[in-house]
This record gives C-alpha cells, sequence and structure tokens, in this order.
C-alpha cells in the first residue's frame, strides 16, 4: 500500500474507533441532549445564516447534510418548508461546488423548494440572490397532489435525487409528505426528515399542532415497517451527537 493511502487507512480506522467508544459512551446521548433541551428555550436553531440567509438549521445538521450531498452527488435536491430561504440557499450552493468536484454537464443541477406561504419579502430576497439560477419554488401544500404532480414532472429529468422533510411537524402531515415523496429518492440516497428531536424534549410546543407523541419521529416509525426499502443511517446521529433528526437519516438501500 501507497505510504499515503496507508496514512488514510490508519486515520480512518482511528475515527471509527473513536466513534464507536462515544457512541458506547451513555453520556455522549444524554448529554447531547440536555444541551439540545436547553439551548432550544433560546431559540438556538434560528441563530445561522447561510450566505447572508437565515437557514433555521444546527450547524451540525449543516455539516451533516453537506457530507451526504457529497456523497450523493444529487441532481435535484427536494425541500419541504422554506421560510426565509437559508436551506434552499446552502442547498444550491452545495450544488455549485458539486459542478466543480463532481461535473455533469448534460445535467442541470437543480433546488425544488415548496411552501404553503412564501412570503413576499422572503420570496424577494431569494429571487434576488446569486443562487436563485438554481432553485424553482413552489407555493402550496406539499401534500396537495397538484403539487406532488408538478414535482414528480420535475423529478423525472433528474437521475440522483435527495429529498429533505421540513414543513409542518405532525404526524399525518410528515408521515403523507414521505408517502408522496420518499418514492422519488434514488437508491443510495437519503430521505431526511427535519425535527425528530421534538419526542425527545422535556417541553411543550405550545400554539405548535405537534407535540409528543405526534410529530416527525412517529411518522418516521410508522413509515419504515412498510418501506423495507429505507434503512436509518445510525451513524450520522452517532458522529454528530447534536442533531436535529434523530433516527431521521433515512438511506434507500440498493436494491437488488
Amino acid at each position: 500500500m501507497e505510504p499515503f493511502a496507508d496514512a488514510a487507512v490508519q486515520f480512518q480506522q482511528e475515527k471509527e474507533r473513536d466513534i464507536a467508544a462515544m457512541t458506547r459512551d451513555k453520556n455522549t446521548k444524554r448529554i447531547g441532549r440536555l444541551f439540545l433541551d436547553h439551548v432550544t428555550d433560546y431559540k438556538y436553531g434560528y441563530y445561522f445564516t447561510w450566505m447572508g440567509r437565515p437557514i433555521i438549521q444546527h450547524p451540525q445538521d449543516m455539516v451533516a447534510l453537506q457530507e451526504v450531498i457529497m456523497e450523493v452527488q444529487p441532481d435535484l435536491i427536494l425541500e419541504t418548508g422554506i421560510a426565509h430561504g437559508g436551506s434552499l440557499i446552502f442547498s444550491a450552493s452545495m450544488l455549485e461546488l458539486l459542478d466543480s468536484f463532481a461535473p455533469r454537464p448534460e445535467i442541470q443541477r437543480q433546488v425544488v423548494g415548496i411552501d404553503i406561504e412564501i412570503r413576499p419579502h422572503n420570496r424577494a430576497a431569494i429571487e434576488a440572490h446569486s443562487m436563485f439560477r438554481r432553485i424553482t419554488m413552489l407555493e402550496g401544500s406539499s401534500t396537495d397532489e397538484a403539487v406532488a404532480e408538478q414535482v414528480r414532472a420535475i423529478a423525472a429529468r433528474h437521475e440522483r435525487i435527495l429529498v429533505l422533510l421540513d414543513s409542518c411537524h405532525t404526524e399525518a402531515h410528515v408521515l403523507n409528505e414521505m408517502e408522496l415523496y420518499g418514492p422519488l429518492v434514488s437508491p443510495g440516497s437519503y430521505l431526511v426528515v427535519y425535527d425528530t428531536l421534538v419526542e425527545f424534549e422535556d417541553k411543550s410546543h405550545s400554539g405548535r399542532p405537534w407535540a409528543k407523541g405526534n410529530n416527525p419521529y412517529t411518522a418516521v416509525q410508522a413509515f419504515l415497517p412498510r418501506h423495507r426499502e429505507f434503512v436509518l443511517d445510525e451513524g450520522i446521529e452517532q458522529k454528530y451527537v447534536l442533531t436535529s433528526c434523530p433516527g431521521g437519516w433515512l438511506k434507500r438501500r440498493e436494491m437488488k
């Protein structure tokens, strides 16, 4: 083995041993959950921006998603939930990097975002952004069949598709989204379900229709037994510890 290759293998092996040891330590998950439970009281997830737009994601999840994107190398990223648009900008910028890192000139890499209401000031800011050339926004409910049909028409032009669900967090809504958009996920890619953390938080979500027992996590638990083509990628949560998506990183199997 070449010296550089040997060093890379050793580095990877050492990293995997350390992650395994950290995962076995019961304090890791406990302290991580305590931290997230504490900072959520201060709207921690609202602090961060990407290329000038509020992203409303935890930094650890942003880095994890970057790794997923580099692994999958998608042509299309579908997102439900737009808000201020930071997540769309993040995804578009990752596709911009992919065009340099792994060019596929025959494919126009694209981001599609869906939201039941795109507020005018957010729409204007997104459309003025340099990354907007890769973004298509659809206004309407992500579970509306007419909206889903538009998405399927776009998806038909792409081979590698990554789906991110982050709109209404009730079990019924998320499960409906998973049934509609899960089939679009290409083998080897991911269906990422955000805010499964709601199930594990020691607080009420006053004024929200979701809560412990009725949230994205319970939707995933209902979805997985019926969809054996998806498997939970536990390695992401084990490595990052601090994630708003515990049990929500679902990878589609390469079926034979």
